[in-house]
């Protein structure tokens, strides 16, 4: 029985396509529907860049503050697309329990949330917009399928040319 899924989004070109899967599967199954989005921690170089222009105290405070200006800021952004997207089908926004940006490791951010939140299936994009045609599964798509502990609906996001077509 599924009554919770977590969809896993990239926000990059095929998002609306994996989020028609995601609404279309909580509507047949009326399920609750949670989306999470990671943001890949700072690098190294952009940390430097930071400390050489902050005190501790300032860059701590861009830490607390800035982060989490910037994750609302993404999270409203995702609803505002939804919105969009959706046109006339508003009604599907109400099947979206929640939506949350975390920043860590995107395969650990969503098997941190599926577990956190019990869901019972993960909806993921078979690889990011970044990935080559050639590669079958991106890294995020690859370790959630590997270490998910729940059902995980993956949505291809290539289409592969028919024998014979150049």
């Amino acid at each position: 029985m599924i009554r919770s899924m977590l969809y896993a989004t990239d926000l990059g070109l095929y998002a609306p396509y994996v989020m028609q899967h995601a609404l279309a599967l909580a509507r047949t199954f009326e399920a609750e529907l949670y989306v999470v989005h990671a943001v890949e921690p700072m690098g190294l170089f952009a940390e430097s860049v930071l400390q050489s222009y902050l005190d501790e105290q300032a860059l701590n405070e861009f830490h607390r503050q800035g982060l989490n200006t910037v994750m609302a800021n993404i999270e409203q952004r995702v609803l505002d697309n939804f919105r969009e997207e959706l046109g006339e089908g508003q009604q599907d926004l109400k099947l979206i329990k929640s939506v949350r940006v975390f920043q860590g490791d995107p395969s650990q951010v969503i098997l941190e949330q599926a577990a956190k939140l019990s869901v019972d299936l993960l909806i993921v994009g078979s690889h990011c917009q970044g990935v080559s045609a050639e590669a079958p599964l991106g890294r995020t798509a690859a370790r959630v399928l590997q270490l998910a502990r729940v059902p995980v609906y993956l949505v291809p996001l290539v289409q592969r040319r028919r024998h014979g077509e150049a």
